[in-house]
C-alpha cells in the first residue's frame, strides 16, 4: 500500500527525535518504523490507524497550501489598486518607506515624480466613468512600461499617479518625468466611436533620506502643483 506523505526523522542535539513530513510515496512498514512500532505489533487494525493518518496528513498539507495561495492573493488584493495594477496609497507608502530607508544606509540617489491628469474630470462627466477608467489603465499602462523593475510605481487615487526612480540624478529624473508625461498627452482611447486623450502635469522631487514617505509624497504633490500653475499662467499669457 502506497500513501502521499513520507515521514522523516532527525535526532536534534538534545536527543529528541523531530518528525517531518514530506511529498513522496511510503508504505506501512516504513511508516511504523520510524514511528517505533514493532512487526508483532503491526495488526490490520494498527495498519489502519496509520494510513488513515497518513491520509489526513497528506489531506492537511494540501488544504495548508491553497490557505497559504489565498492569503497570497488576498495580500496581493490588499496591495494593489482596484482598477490598475499599481500599488495603491497604503502599500506605495509602505514600500516608499523601506525604499528611503535603503537609500539613507547606502546612500542612494532617487527622485520622486507626481503626476495628475489634467482635464479627467471633464471627461468623466461628459463621457462617463467607463470612458475615466480606460484613460487610467492606459496611463498605468505607460507608466510600466517605461520605468525599470527597480522603480516604484502607484496610484495615489482619483487622476494621481506618482513614480519614484531609483539610481538616477534629478537631472535625468526631470527628463525622464518630461518624456513620461509626452507618453501620457499622446495617448489616444476609443471609446463609443470617439478618440479621447487627456494632458498630464507633473512635479519631480529628490528623494530625501531624513524625510518620511508622507512628507515626500507631499513635497512632490507641491512641486506638481506649480509646475501646474506655471503651465496654466502660460497658456493664458499665449492665448492673450
Amino acid at each position: 500500500m502506497k500513501f502521499l506523505s513520507i515521514f522523516s526523522a532527525n535526532r536534534n542535539a538534545d536527543g529528541k527525535t523531530r518528525y517531518i513530513v514530506e511529498n513522496g510515496d511510503i508504505g506501512v512498514e516504513k511508516a511504523s518504523e520510524l514511528f517505533g512500532i514493532s512487526e508483532a505489533e503491526l495488526t490490520p487494525t494498527v495498519r489502519a490507524a496509520i494510513a488513515a493518518m497518513t491520509g489526513e496528513i497528506s489531506e492537511l498539507r494540501t488544504k495548508n497550501k491553497s490557505l497559504l495561495k489565498s492569503l497570497e492573493n488576498a495580500e496581493s488584493m490588499a496591495d494593489h489598486d482596484a482598477l490598475v495594477p499599481l500599488f495603491n496609497r497604503r502599500a506605495f507608502v509602505r514600500e516608499l518607506s523601506r525604499l528611503i530607508a535603503f537609500a539613507r544606509r547606502y546612500g542612494l540617489d532617487a527622485s520622486v515624480i507626481y503626476f495628475d491628469l489634467d482635464g479627467f474630470k471633464s471627461i468623466n462627466d461628459t463621457h462617463g466613468h467607463a470612458a475615466g477608467d480606460k484613460i487610467l489603465l492606459a496611463v498605468a499602462e505607460v507608466l510600466i512600461q517605461q520605468t525599470r523593475e527597480s522603480d516604484l510605481l502607484g496610484r495615489l487615487g482619483g487622476d494621481e499617479f506618482i513614480a519614484v526612480l531609483t539610481s538616477v540624478k534629478p537631472s535625468s529624473a526631470r527628463e525622464k518625468a518630461a518624456q513620461l508625461a509626452d507618453e501620457i498627452r499622446n495617448i489616444s482611447i476609443q471609446h463609443e466611436g470617439k478618440l479621447l486623450s487627456i494632458d498630464a502635469s507633473f512635479g519631480v522631487t529628490t528623494l530625501e533620506h531624513d524625510e518620511t514617505a508622507e512628507i515626500q509624497i507631499a513635497r512632490s504633490d507641491e512641486a506638481m502643483y506649480a509646475a501646474k500653475l506655471r503651465r496654466k499662467a502660460k497658456a493664458t499669457s499665449e492665448a492673450g
